[in-house]
């Protein structure tokens, strides 16, 4: 009896750390945060062959997040997430939890979720279908530790007088 409850205690510990782990820095959910985007709406995929370009990362509409994911070779893929119903553009196709359209040359998977929804998108035939539904599906929150970064400290710019109205000193010179 002992080594069964040590094994599932040991299952409860190895896989408490899975997915725990936030593909953005801190840094970027703070940014995040301050251009106004709900952290509960900051999403990260697992997309094979791209990476997430963290300088991307903003605010899309109200409170929804955006961010691009890009390959190697300059290819992108565009990742928003926000609230309410989504609205197909096109013809969408009805696909496991989600919707799959093409529309205009680009295509795209969005992940239904509760009050919310994540859509990938990109040119059309550039990621597999089943790749780009299978990493909107698998889209993980992406926390911080929970602790904001401090703000950052005022710039020393050596220009300005210790004393006086605050002006910064500007020495004249010939014709002034």
């Amino acid at each position: 009896m002992p080594s069964r409850l040590l094994l599932a205690l040991l299952a409860l510990i190895v896989l408490s750390g899975c997915g725990s782990g936030s593909a953005l820095s801190q840094a970027v959910i703070d940014q995040a945060t301050r251009q106004g985007v709900a952290p509960d709406l900051m999403y990260v995929v697992d997309l094979p062959g791209y990476e997430l370009a963290e300088q991307s990362v903003g605010a899309v509409n109200e409170e929804g997040f955006g961010a691009f994911y890009t390959a190697p070779d300059g290819r992108q893929v565009e990742m928003r997430v926000d609230r309410g119903p989504y609205t197909c553009a096109g013809t969408c196709r009805r696909d496991g939890d989600g919707w799959y359209t093409e529309h205009e040359g680009r295509q795209e998977y969005v992940a239904v979720r509760a009050g919310h929804y994540v859509r990938l998108a990109c040119p059309a035939g550039q990621v597999d279908r089943a790749v780009l539904k299978k990493a909107a599906e698998g889209a993980r929150q992406a926390v911080g530790d929970g602790t904001p970064s401090p703000p950052p400290s005022p710039v020393e710019r050596g220009d300005l007088p210790e004393n006086g109205d605050g002006a910064p000193i500007q020495p004249t010179g010939p014709g002034g």
